[in-house]
């Protein structure tokens, strides 16, 4: 196994969806970082179907917040919504037409978690919201739709809670010929 697997394991292992944060803000660079690192994120055929929206000023947090009905979610100190472009995103025509906007919004989603965990920022990965109150509110076109919202922000309290997950047995089979 070589250190970076290991170092990847352990940031995998520590990443955790916080829903409890500290006053302490996220800073700007800390911000352009976890961005960096998912613009760098594969998608089909390239094609990077994605817009980031940060969001740190008060009155916008406020608003982003209205989407979501968790007292929880505003303690978080800055967010990022990823938002897909259904007009920029591969389709597979030649056989379903399936829109891969989703499969590309999550790659760039998880990119963003991983890199806020390397960097000591907690966060959680959120798609239970009004989208179209979103939509309304941030002024998004017809062919945009926000996918996630990651809320990110020192966490309150130390430590990794626990992580359930199921065996790999449970998850994953081989198929040998």
């Amino acid at each position: 196994m070589t250190t970076e697997y290991r170092q990847f394991l352990a940031l995998s292992q520590a990443r955790y969806s916080c829903r409890l944060y500290s006053d302490e803000p996220v800073s700007d660079e800390h911000l352009r970082l976890i961005a960096e690192a998912a613009r760098l994120a594969p998608s089909a055929c390239n094609r990077q179907p994605w817009h980031l929206l940060i969001v740190t000023d008060a009155e916008r947090r406020q608003a982003l917040t209205s989407c979501y009905g968790r007292d929880w979610l505003q303690a978080a100190p800055a967010f990022i919504a990823i938002i897909g472009n259904h007009a920029e995103a591969w389709h597979r025509e030649a056989y379903d037409g399936k829109d891969h906007t989703d499969v590309d919004a999550a790659i760039i989603t998880e990119h963003i978690c991983l890199a806020a965990a390397s960097l000591g920022i907690g966060s959680c990965w959120i798609c239970n919201f009004d989208a179209e109150r979103f939509s309304d509110l941030f002024g998004l076109g017809p062919d945009l739709e926000p996918i996630a919202i990651v809320a990110l922000g020192h966490p309150a309290k130390e430590g990794t809670p626990e992580k359930i997950r199921k065996p790999l047995s449970d998850i994953a089979s081989w198929q040998k010929l």
